[in-house]
């Protein structure tokens, strides 16, 4: 048989009993922050879904036009600008369906910029400095991006989210040709910056954040 009142002294010790009520109300708080972070995961059918990567007609129009890799390199990311001041204000006046055809077309100008370089002579000094040219210019794409994404609703969330971390791919990806084995030596940075670019690649696909 359960002694009950050596359980009630126990709560008797005024010491006893405020541990106890102090505990109490941690377990209460708890499980009210567990029940508002589970209410703020946002379900899929609340999520906007991804914007069409489209370009405009105009946009198709210069780009194809372009053949030269530094004029066009230097139009896309003008054309990417473009694009993302747009997406900017719309986002300020919380135009947030406009702001997202908006990235959507950005997302695409960085695609097709990136599949006209890799499709060029990458033996060639000029294509790999437009490489670097390129990735200079989406890095500072990248802060813009990141000011988006600290405010935007949540239905919104989920897709800036996967821009910036397409965009730190394409980062990536437009570094790697510049240390490829089959890049001539003359053509490559010294070992000290070899070693530099490649911790930066490495860096880009986890994730870490650079300069």
């Amino acid at each position: 048989m359960v002694d009950r009142s050596e359980n009630s002294s126990w709560f008797a010790s005024p010491d006893r009993a405020n541990l106890a009520c102090t505990l109490l109300s941690a377990l209460i708080v708890l499980l009210g922050i567990s029940m508002v972070a589970f209410g703020q995961v946002p379900n899929d059918d609340d999520l906007a879904p991804p914007p069409l990567k489209l370009l405009s007609q105009d946009e198709r129009s210069r780009l194809g036009a372009e053949t030269e890799v530094k004029r066009r390199t230097k139009l896309a990311l003008e054309l990417m600008d473009t694009r993302l001041k747009q997406a900017e204000r719309l986002h300020t006046s919380e135009g947030y369906d406009e702001m997202f055809v908006q990235l959507g077309a950005f997302h695409g100008l960085m695609d097709n910029m990136l599949d006209f370089l890799n499709k060029s002579d990458k033996d060639s000094g000029k294509v790999l400095n437009n490489f670097k040219r390129f990735e200079i210019g989406l890095r500072g794409f990248t802060p813009r991006l990141q000011m988006i994404h600290h405010d935007v609703p949540t239905r919104y969330e989920q897709y800036v989210r996967n821009l910036i971390r397409n965009l730190r791919m394409a980062r990536a990806r437009a570094i790697e040709p510049l240390f490829d084995d089959t890049v001539v030596p003359d053509k490559k940075p010294g070992s000290k910056g070899i070693s530099n670019f490649k911790f930066q690649i490495s860096n880009l696909k986890s994730g870490s954040t650079l300069l």
